[in-house]
């Protein structure tokens, strides 16, 4: 009877220093950032998918406005194979999450978005030599769409870039650097203004 009670208190000892031991090591893993990268790197997927979801509604308004835009101003053959030549660049790209891991992608896709937006900035100063253009209920529709889609674009790269800021915070400082090593995560780049302007929406004028 004395072993069975000395066993029992034994196994309740051995339990104790085990929940202690538990304790303590989640209590490390909250500290070390185990669970706080985690929600940082769903946050700059979540952001991501976004900026992506903000670059295709302005692709697909590219053929519609160039088919106007050539209806009313034909002659203006250079600007409109531009656009024509700078969405096709950005639609041959394959773009998908992985990208946010790959810098050296991220940066084509940055450079080929911001020849589109280059290209499509030359094509709205043209689009102002022809008052007939403008009177077009039709272009003007596309005007505001595309304004709207410019001013969400900014947006989404800002968010972007605050959600890719926040999640290197976790993965580089210390305590936190080590959680994000147990769960395999880096740093990750993110958009830069490559050309002057280049982080604010083209002007489109009405």
């Amino acid at each position: 009877m004395w072993m069975q009670r000395s066993a029992t208190r034994q196994n309740l000892g051995w339990a104790a220093v085990w929940q202690i031991w538990l304790t303590l090591l989640s209590l490390a893993l909250f500290g070390c950032g185990y669970n706080e990268v985690i929600d940082r790197d769903e946050g700059v997927k979540a952001a991501w998918a976004e900026v992506e979801n903000q670059y295709q509604r302005r692709a697909d308004l590219v053929p519609n406005l160039v088919r106007v835009v050539k209806g009313a101003a034909a002659h203006e053959k250079e600007t409109l194979e531009a656009v024509t030549n700078a969405r096709s660049k950005v639609g041959s790209m394959q773009v998908d999450a992985s990208i946010i891991d790959d810098p050296e992608k991220l940066k084509r896709f940055e450079q080929a978005q911001g020849e589109l937006s280059s290209a499509l900035s030359r094509l709205l100063v043209v689009s102002e030599k022809y008052p007939d253009l403008k009177a077009v209920e039709s272009f003007r529709d596309l005007q505001a769409q595309l304004e709207g889609t410019e001013n969400r674009i900014t947006v989404a790269r800002r968010r972007f870039i605050e959600a890719v800021q926040a999640y290197n915070q976790v993965v580089l400082r210390f305590p936190t650097s080590i959680g994000a090593g147990m769960r395999g995560k880096k740093e990750r780049a993110t958009f830069t203004a490559t050309t002057p302007g280049a982080d604010k929406a083209p002007e489109v004028a009405f």
